[in-house]
């Protein structure tokens, strides 16, 4: 087995950086190892319209000078979205997708679409025009068991969605199950699907072990080992409808450790290096690549990255278990095992 191997610099396909104070302290941290990524939308208040997409890409700029990370600015779909400024944003290259939140179904989703009829033009637009929607797929029915939120959420809407429109090209994001993955597998065309890094480590009863551990606590939450196995078949599988989306979440450890707690985890610094153990330990480091450099942006329509990332295998290395921020620590997300992988950024050489 090769000690070291260098591939093309990576992509983060759903990536959330915040604002402000957090987003100038935690922006860094993604463009050690990516290159570009899908910036989430939902800020308070959210990322709407195109004017809105362009002001929150100058401040991500803005934290990261060095012009090595290209944000991939999304708008935030409501009920109220105009089609005509969503297209706008499209031709003049500002956006890369837009974002479905279910109402209520994550952090800062109350914007979310409830009625799904009234989003139907902007969606028929979207699928014209080339566009992608990014899909939080779960339902926010309180009689849905937080567990199944993700199956009936393909089975209720996003099937029909799909159907509905045909041209629509989708990314399912975070998906946790074998539901998930057994879907995407059946479109032939037109779905993809990203995974998490925390997904394929933790299984739900990481999240219980010996007590509550808050980091381990995201949306969609962790399910049962068996999907956790589904999502690792899939990642480490070479089917390019999977690809790296880390949904690293940054929230201060206040915020995470209370009564009533925020759900995200913390992956950007360590994504990579886990993977690379992961798909090591399922003697599947050759599809790496694919998964982290290559299948993204063959469904985005993008070119691969011309830098690239090495990774050399050494000694376990050790991260900081926080990052400091002008909101308050933020806790890494812990693997629960060494990471052997260190990952460095090369110089664009073309």
């Amino acid at each position: 087995m090769s000690e070291t191997i260098t591939i093309p610099c990576p992509d983060d396909w759903h990536l959330h950086l915040r604002d402000e104070a957090m987003l100038r302290a935690v922006a860094p941290e993604s463009a050690r190892h990516f290159a570009r990524a899908i910036i989430m939308p939902n800020l308070v208040p959210p990322v709407v319209t195109g004017a809105d997409a362009r002001a929150y890409r100058d401040r991500i700029l803005a934290a990261l000078p060095d012009g090595r990370f290209t944000p991939l600015m999304t708008l935030y779909l409501t009920e109220d979205t105009d089609a005509d400024d969503v297209a706008a944003a499209h031709a003049e290259g500002l956006i890369t997708a837009v974002k479905l939140y279910p109402a209520g179904a994550t952090t800062n989703s109350a914007s979310g679409v409830r009625d799904f009829d009234r989003v139907r033009g902007v969606l028929e637009r979207m699928a014209d025009i080339g566009l992608p929607l990014c899909v939080h797929g779960e339902v926010t029915d309180p009689d849905v068991d937080i567990f199944d939120r993700e199956a009936v959420f393909i089975e209720r809407i996003l099937d029909p969605i799909r159907r509905a429109t045909p041209g629509l090209r989708v990314v399912l994001e975070h998906v946790t199950t074998r539901d998930g993955t057994d879907y995407v597998r059946s479109a032939e065309t037109g779905l993809a699907a990203t995974l998490t890094a925390h997904h394929l480590v933790i299984n739900r009863n990481h999240i219980f072990a010996g007590g509550i551990r808050p980091h381990y606590y995201c949306l969609p939450i962790a399910k049962r080992e068996t999907h956790r196995r589904a999502l690792v078949e899939a990642a480490t599988s070479g089917d390019a409808r999977f690809f790296l989306g880390t949904d690293s979440a940054p929230h201060a450890d206040a915020m995470k450790e209370s009564a009533c707690g925020c759900a995200g985890c913390f992956t950007a610094p360590n994504a990579i290096p886990l993977l690379a153990e992961l798909f090591e330990r399922e003697g599947a480091l050759d599809r790496l690549e694919g998964f982290v450099s290559r299948h993204g942006p063959a469904f985005y329509g993008l070119p691969v990255n011309r830098e690239t990332l090495t990774l050399r295998r050494g000694a376990p290395f050790t991260w900081p278990g926080r990052i400091e921020t002008g909101d308050g620590p933020v806790t890494l997300f812990d693997p629960g095992f060494p990471l052997h992988w260190h990952a460095t950024r090369n110089e664009d050489s073309a």
